[in-house]
């Protein structure tokens, strides 16, 4: 909730800029507020960068007043979702049991889910964050099938880490991503893991990015602070096209 449509617009604008021209270019999702949505649209409908929203209805439709359904969200282009962020979850109740709800509605609507799952700081103390991580993906999961077609994103994000400055090192996000990845194996035997990406999220910048993007377990980042400031983004991308150079090598 940092800026309208005029700002989302321009900042649309300019991650297409930062595209432009690479020889190798990394998938990127813009998820603006939803009164940007259809502005934002218009400028991505001929380019390969994806519309994604911030948060989804569980319902078809109804008498919920101030949420956005997966039907609205589709007539304007969205094909990916963010769901569960940690900041719904701790200020507006959001529970697993919504975010299951949410993960199956997208799907039945053939958007690609951005599930987020992290730990608070007292449980990264206590070292619980791959049994707290892991409970909520078995509880966002349960019941969830993937047709053949379909996507599913995960995201880790440290509570602690969003918005702080602070982030686990890269062997500890490692560490997460595995233990994440052997959950959905479990949850999803039959499915590629091309179709179940893992990112890191929590106060991604220029300085950390390379660390995460280098690792083959790291399936890329979703941006917070840094997304919404043309410069830093710049960097982030510059960084995920250098890995991606290197990769191709």
């Amino acid at each position: 909730m940092n800026v309208g449509v005029r700002e989302s617009v321009a900042l649309a604008r300019a991650s297409l800029l930062l595209l432009r021209g690479r020889k190798h270019v990394p998938s990127m999702v813009v998820c603006p507020p939803f009164v940007a949505l259809s502005e934002v649209r218009k400028l991505l409908a001929r380019s390969a960068v994806h519309l994604g929203a911030q948060n989804i209805s569980w319902e078809e439709q109804g008498a919920m007043t101030g949420e956005i359904s997966a039907r609205m969200l589709t007539e304007v282009g969205v094909s990916h979702v963010i769901i569960g962020h940690s900041e719904r979850r701790t200020l507006l109740g959001e529970t697993n049991d919504m975010v299951q709800k949410k993960i199956t509605k997208a799907l039945e609507h053939q958007m690609v889910p951005i599930l987020c799952v992290g730990e608070s700081a007292e449980e990264h103390k206590q070292g619980k964050t791959n049994k707290v991580v892991g409970a909520q993906l078995a509880a966002a999961l349960n019941a969830t099938k993937l047709r053949p077609k379909d996507t599913l994103m995960i995201a880790y994000e440290p509570i602690w880490a969003i918005g702080t400055g602070e982030t686990p090192t890269a062997a500890e996000v490692i560490e997460v991503h595995k233990h994440i990845k052997d959950v959905l194996v479990l949850a999803f035997p039959n499915v590629s893991s091309a179709r179940l990406p893992v990112l890191y999220g929590g106060s991604v910048n220029k300085q950390n990015a390379y660390s995460f993007l280098r690792e083959p377990e790291i399936d890329g980042v979703l941006v917070g602070g840094a997304s919404v400031k043309i410069n830093q983004l710049s960097d982030i991308v510059d960084v995920a096209v250098q890995v991606l150079e290197a990769q191709s090598k």
